[in-house]
This record gives structure tokens, C-alpha cells and sequence, in this order.
């Protein structure tokens, strides 16, 4: 079943011939290899250009062990350029490759080359961006696949195709199986087998337990707000074991540099800063994270202020969560401090959006409270309310916009169309 991933092919085909190097990163099994080796050489065809120009190397199909050498990776490239037309240099899996950095900077001395390469670790890759790569590298960061991807593929009645969604993921695997026992071990053997196995041996965590109970704690309590010694006491207190603080950031850092799971740091709207004491975690995929859970505490609401995180990145947006503070006096008089949320502030160039996800909003009560935050920022950007159920986008009289979730997610421009 294909699927046709144009926002992220369209990064792809802006940046032929810019002399960076592109680099695709993301998740393990999110579709990278697709993207390059399918999506882009088709395009690449499809412009003319043969198959002799285009070079590709699967580093993780063990055939190719000998090219993880970098020499013999050069070696092996140089053999292929036959004259001054361009190549295009496809890698997929770099940073299974020896000295991968000292062979990217090599291959940007080749005049005639165009290189696009695939990671799923940031530490080995987006972090290399910064140092290594600075100004002659273009990251292009894959997400599973989003909710109107998923369903471009299965099509039917879209609550239905949300509630697999939510449940199995968007994994792309996941649509080649069929019923959800299928599902269901193939996301149980990706979590056993390949992030949590791959996690624990490339950074010689010893504590396996340990960190597959925090890998668990985590999924259960996405988007709330949380800090490292917020977890060691939930485990002293919870799980009777003692644990510090300093591993546990080490174990959280190292699931997000495995892009398992995506920290957003809470924003002052008055104050205007950041404020790094609690942050919120969310899974880049609901699969894996509901695999993690053995597919117990499926609930809705989380998991799809979950979804809405993942949409806004997809989208291009830079995304954190809001704090108003504000004085109040309590029955005696005496003054409080409150801190209301917005669950989103999505910034996209010039463009900031204030979002809610709300489940439902069954009442006038439940109303205020979701508004509550939207009343006490005084800024004119745009503050929207998602809610699941299926309505026409409409505004209120305070000007704020409530959306369906479908409309929200099956329309790339469903923000701006508010």
C-alpha cells in the first residue's frame, strides 16, 4: 500500500543541487528508506535522470557490511562516477557507517554529487548537524505517518480509521497487516526487539528494568507535566525504588534521541520565557507508545492531545505549552497565584496559534474552563479549541474558533482557514 508523502518529498526536491548535504531522520520503521529509496528515485526517473546516475546504500541490509568501512564506501562511490554529470548519492542508515561524518565531508569535495542520507538517532546525526554539518547540512525530519496520510491510504468511515489511528499508530507497516492481533505483536516486537534494545546498546544502560518501567511511566502520563526528580520520586514513592534524578534525564534524553518520545518546554505568554522546572513529554507515534502500555489505558483525551502535538510539528510549527499566571484572593481575601494552561502555542514564521485540544465540551462550565487561559491573554493571535466532536468550524462571540478534530487533521490548512 503506498503512500504519497509529498511534504516531505516536496523538502527533498527543494533542496536538489543546494550543495548541503540532506538528512532525513527520524523514528525506526517511519518510512525513511520509502522516502529515498521509492518516493525520491521515482521523482528522480521521472525527471530524466537514469539509474546509473542515482548511487543507493542500504547500510543496515547486511549485504553492504563491507561499506560501513568508509574507505570502502568512498571506494565504492568513485567507482561509480563515470563522468560530469550529476549524481545523486542516496545512503540510508549513515550512522552505521564508521567515521560517517569524515565521509560526508568527502563526498561534498565530489562537485558532481548530490547526497541525501537517512538516521534514526539524533545524537549520531541531528546533533552532528550543529557541529559538524554547520551550514552545509539540511535536515529533513520524517514523522510516522499522520492521521490524513493513514487515511488517504484506507479511506471508509473516518471515526473508524481513528479509532485504529489512535490505537495501532501510524507506522507504515502497520497498513501491509491484517487484524489487530498482527498489529498489536509487531508493535510489541518493534518495542522489544529494536528501540528498546537499540537504545540500551548503543548507550550501555545496564538497568534494563529500570529503564523499560520509565519507558512505561512515561506512556502513561503524556502531556502531563513532569521533570527528572519529579520521576525519581514517583518511583521511590510508586515502585519502591530509588533511583536519581540524573539517571533518569539520562534515560529520558536517550529515548529523545531516539525520537521515541518529543519534550515540550513550558512558555510564560505574559512573562515572555521559558520556564525548564516541568516540561511535557508526547510519543512520536501511538503505536509504540500504546505497546509499551500492552494496549491498556487507551484514553482518548490524552492520546489525542497527543496526535494534535505531532500534527502541529508535522506541519512545520515550533511548538511548546502555555502558562498564564494570574492574582486572584481567595474566601479570606488573601491573595493566590494561579496558573492556567493552553495545551499549544504553535509558531510558524510570523504565525502563532493558541490551541486547546478538548475532548468534549458538554456544558457552558466546561466551556469557561477551556477559555479560561484564552480570556487573559491580551495578544491578537489566533486561539482555537479542537474538539472531537464532528462539527462545523464555527466562531464564538469572543472570536475564538472551534474545529472538529477531522476537519483539523484531514486539512493541511484547516489553522489557516480559521
Amino acid at each position: 500500500m503506498k503512500v504519497n508523502r509529498d511534504y516531505y518529498l516536496n523538502q527533498l526536491i527543494a533542496g536538489m543541487g543546494n550543495r548541503l548535504i540532506k538528512i532525513v531522520t527520524g523514528v525506526r520503521r517511519c518510512g525513511k528508506s520509502f522516502l529515498l529509496f521509492q518516493l525520491f528515485h521515482e521523482y528522480l526517473n521521472s525527471k530524466g535522470i537514469d539509474d546509473d546516475h542515482i548511487i543507493e546504500v542500504a547500510l543496515d541490509d547486511r549485504k553492504m557490511i563491507e561499506l560501513r568501512n568508509p574507505d570502502k564506501m568512498l571506494q565504492h562511490i568513485d567507482s561509480h562516477i563515470k563522468d560530469k554529470q550529476t549524481y545523486y548519492i542516496l545512503l540510508d542508515e549513515v550512522q552505521m557507517m564508521e567515521d560517517f561524518a569524515d565521509v560526508l565531508n568527502s563526498l561534498l569535495h565530489i562537485r558532481n554529487a548530490d547526497v541525501y542520507v537517512t538516521g534514526s538517532n539524533s545524537r549520531f546525526l541531528s546533533k552532528d548537524v550543529v557541529t559538524e554539518f554547520r551550514g552545509r547540512g539540511d535536515e529533513i525530519h520524517l514523522q510516522p505517518l499522520s492521521f490524513a496520510e493513514y487515511y488517504s491510504a484506507t479511506g471508509g468511515d473516518k471515526f473508524t480509521r481513528w479509532k485504529e489511528y489512535y490505537t495501532y499508530g501510524g507506522l507504515p507497516q502497520i497498513l501491509t497487516l491484517e487484524g489487530e492481533q498482527k498489529k498489536i505483536d509487531y508493535l510489541r516486537g518493534l518495542c522489544e526487539t529494536v528501540y528498546i534494545a537499540d537504545v540500551l546498546e548503543r548507550h550501555k544502560v545496564k538497568n534494563k528494568t529500570e529503564f523499560e518501567e520509565l519507558g512505561r511511566i512515561m506512556a502513561s502520563i503524556i502531556g502531563s507535566p513532569c521533570n527528572p526528580t519529579k520521576l525519581s520520586n514517583t518511583f521511590k514513592s510508586v515502585k519502591g525504588v530509588s533511583i536519581s534524578h540524573k539517571t533518569l534525564g539520562n534515560y529520558l534524553e536517550y529515548m529523545e534521541d531516539a525520537f521515541l518520545i518529543k519534550r515540550a518546554i513550558r512558555y510564560n505568554v505574559k512573562g515572555k520565557k521559558y520556564i525548564n522546572t516541568l516540561s511535557k513529554y508526547y510519543f512520536s507515534d501511538m503505536g509504540i507508545r500504546n505497546a509499551l502500555l500492552d494496549f491498556r489505558q487507551l484514553e482518548e483525551t490524552h492520546i489525542m492531545e497527543n496526535v494534535i502535538y505531532n500534527e502541529l510539528l508535522g506541519r512545520g510549527f515550533r511548538v511548546d505549552v502555555g502558562l498564564v499566571e494570574l492574582k486572584t484572593t481567595d474566601a479570606e481575601g488573601r491573595t493566590i497565584r494561579k496558573q492556567l494552561e493552553v495545551d499549544f502555542i504553535a509558531n510558524r514564521g510570523g504565525a502563532r496559534y493558541y490551541i486547546q485540544s478538548a475532548f468534549a465540551i458538554p456544558n457552558e462550565e466546561k466551556k469557561a474552563q477551556e477559555m479560561a487561559s484564552f480570556r487573559r491573554i491580551d495578544d491578537s493571535f489566533q486561539k482555537v479549541i479542537i474538539v472531537k466532536d464532528d462539527i462545523m468550524p464555527y466562531r464564538d462571540d469572543n472570536g475564538y474558533m472551534i474545529i472538529g478534530l477531522m476537519d483539523f487533521l484531514l486539512s493541511q490548512n484547516s489553522l489557516e482557514r480559521v
